[in-house]
């Protein structure tokens, strides 16, 4: 049991009603970093070609510009490892495209905060994962769910996925809920997560009137008359089926509405429209100009409003990465009922969500992991095994009776300190999955060679209960080396 005390931060809020926890739509926080981005691009846009015409000579090489000036050549864009920056602007940004060529996958987080509050730590009431493969020019998007059930790195107790960033802060753990958050991600999903942006919803409305409105095809006519006001009352929310063009009021109530079938799994499908149209009218023609008269008051309503481990050389950079894949190369999914294993009530009176993580596996390989070359042969593994010194829990998840037994055995023929056998929570695995809790990644990779387990059944995280550094769970798929 997590004996940690619940810190001060923890808000009371006045009468418990429906909806307590609101902001679901920042999901759209993807919006606030395709408006960012291209905000920024366009005044870019706008102060290079300034500049270049009044010096009467275009420079070699990409610059950089301060304030709208020009500046020292920019240091070559693409995937490393920044501090952490708070919403307001650097004086320096690169215009230059994105120079990597791995995978990128970021985490977006909105906040339970309003406008006003001054609490240091809060709820990400949501989350979505962008992921961008630059080579294969292809994205994709994955909402997750708020009530997911999940082991939190650090913490006994299995918690829902949003109280991840609450306790990273409330703690002061190192990198702060930001980090926490994307180390539950990653444990849970098995998603690798470069970097993060969080955002409070503030500034949302404000964003799309900036673009002047947004339009969506609403898929059903919407009634919610519990909509939640300001201020613990109501503010009354219906909405048409077919086209419509929302203003940021409108828009909000749209993605944040959970008054209509599928509650929150249909309320995630109408935060990637918000999501998608916002790029769509980023992307159109007649945008670059206004955007270039409004990058100031763009950025100024950002300033304060969001966090992130990107710098803004990179935001642009990305930005123009993704204004280049066409809309049918964007993947969109959602983390709803088909990929739900159960639900149910905790001793606590919390409804959550228990992963299917057979089923999700499947989506997750699809959109977030490219095919991978053939595993190479290490000619001292033994070597590096050895220092390691991990050691192995063996669990059988699947219907072969004894195999787990069997696996032990040849492990520790191997010279694999085997320190636990026993079987896995279900046994309808369907394929062999491998936990490394103690960064030990030559071991970890010494079992997928031998059990021919990809990469992607690979998770890492913590787990304070476990008797081993690796954890082996075998699947339908397993099959035991002859020798």
């Amino acid at each position: 049991m997590d004996t940690r005390r619940t810190p001060s931060v923890t808000r009371a809020r006045a009468t418990p009603r429906r909806r307590a926890s609101l902001p679901g739509w920042a999901y759209a926080a993807l919006a606030a970093l395709f408006l960012l981005a291209t905000a920024i691009s366009a005044y870019l846009v706008y102060a290079t070609v300034r500049d270049i015409v009044a010096s009467m000579a275009a420079p070699a090489t990409p610059r950089s510009v301060v304030g709208g000036g020009s500046g020292s050549a920019a240091p070559t864009a693409g995937p490393h490892t920044p501090q952490p920056t708070a919403g307001s602007a650097s004086p320096a940004i690169s215009f230059l495209p994105w120079k990597g060529t791995d995978r990128v996958t970021v985490l977006f987080m909105g906040i339970d905060q309003r406008g006003g509050e001054t609490d240091t730590a809060y709820r990400t009431d949501s989350m979505m994962l962008l992921t961008v493969d630059p080579v294969a020019r292809t994205a994709g998007m994955l909402s997750i769910p708020r009530d997911l059930y999940v082991t939190i790195p650090g913490f006994a107790d299995r918690d829902k996925i949003t109280t991840a960033n609450f306790k990273g802060d409330a703690y002061h753990l190192p990198g702060g809920g930001a980090q926490l958050a994307m180390d539950t991600v990653e444990a849970n999903l098995g998603i690798r997560v470069d970097y993060y942006i969080r955002i409070n919803f503030t500034a949302f409305e404000t964003f799309i009137d900036q673009i002047n409105g947004i339009d969506v095809n609403n898929p059903e006519a919407i009634a919610d008359p519990e909509y939640p006001d300001c201020c613990f009352g109501y503010d009354p929310f219906y909405l048409a089926a077919g086209p419509q063009h929302l203003d940021g009021r409108t828009a909000l109530k749209f993605a944040r509405t959970r008054h209509v079938t599928g509650d929150d799994f249909g309320r995630a499908v109408r935060q990637q429209m918000v999501v998608l149209a916002v790029r769509d009218k980023l992307t159109s023609t007649d945008m670059l100009p206004m955007l270039i008269s409004r990058a100031p008051q763009i950025l100024s309503t950002l300033s304060g409003s969001y966090t992130t481990n990107l710098s803004l050389d990179q935001i642009v950079s990305l930005a123009l990465l993704a204004k280049d894949i066409p809309r049918d190369k964007i993947a969109s999914a959602v983390i709803d009922q088909d990929y739900i294993a159960s639900e149910y009530t905790t001793a606590d009176n919390q409804q959550v969500l228990i992963l299917n993580i057979e089923k999700f596996r499947e989506l997750r390989d699809k959109i977030f992991y490219t095919p991978e070359p053939p595993n190479l042969v290490v000619p001292n593994a033994a070597e590096l095994l050895a220092g390691e010194g991990a050691t192995v829990e063996v669990l059988n998840g699947s219907a072969q009776a004894g195999i787990a037994a069997a696996a032990a055995d040849y492990l520790r023929g191997k010279g694999i300190n085997v320190v636990s056998v026993g079987n896995a929570d279900r046994n309808d695995y369907g394929s062999t999955v491998i936990y490394d809790f103690k960064s030990r990644p030559y071991t970890t990779r010494w079992l997928a060679d031998t059990f021919h387990v990809s990469s992607s059944s690979i998770l890492s995280g913590n787990d304070p209960n476990s008797p081993a550094d690796v954890r082996v769970i075998i699947g339908a798929d397993f099959v035991l080396p002859s020798n």
